[in-house]
């Protein structure tokens, strides 16, 4: 099941929350920030996952807290191989597809129970939301879990997931 609403998804109730970045991201716009300011040790681990492994667009990487967090970070953009002063790179569909598929089977694969996501690669990755939708609802659907769209953000409101 696949539901939009409006929020903020830092509230959410679902287990995971996957987001789009690119390799070498410096979380430094819009929800990455959010996430790296209220987990910055899965920002210390992926920046350490980014200089060890060196990620491609398309993939992820998974990220488990402590506390039972459970963030997914999409690399839905082309990243900068620099490391310094990383700008991040626009996302393109072709790796929008690639890492909702790559989602689609560690959510099966981990047994997550419920998945958040914002208006994925429409933000810095500059995509019309137009061209994304279709493309979750084709890979998420598939899902026996509840899968929810943070289409449009509202600061501090919880949604009715």
């Amino acid at each position: 099941m696949i539901k939009t609403v409006e929020g903020d998804i830092l509230l959410t109730k679902a287990q995971v929350i996957a987001h789009g970045v690119a390799p070498n991201d410096d979380f430094k716009h819009g929800l990455a920030l959010s996430l790296r300011e209220k987990w910055p040790a899965m920002y210390k681990d992926f920046r350490h996952f980014c200089q060890s492994r060196h990620p491609k667009p398309g993939t992820l990487w998974s990220w488990g807290g402590a506390d039972s967090t459970h963030i997914i970070n999409l690399f839905t953009q082309d990243g900068d191989i620099s490391h310094k002063g990383c700008q991040p790179g626009p996302a393109t569909l072709p790796h929008v597809t690639h890492c909702l598929k790559a989602l689609r089977q560690e959510v099966e694969k981990q047994g997550f129970k419920s998945l958040a996501l914002p208006a994925l690669a429409t933000g810095v990755g500059g995509l019309e939301w137009s061209k994304v939708e279709p493309l979750i609802h084709e890979y998420l659907k598939p899902l026996a879990i509840p899968v929810y769209i943070y289409a449009t953000y509202r600061a501090g409101v919880a949604a009715h997931e």
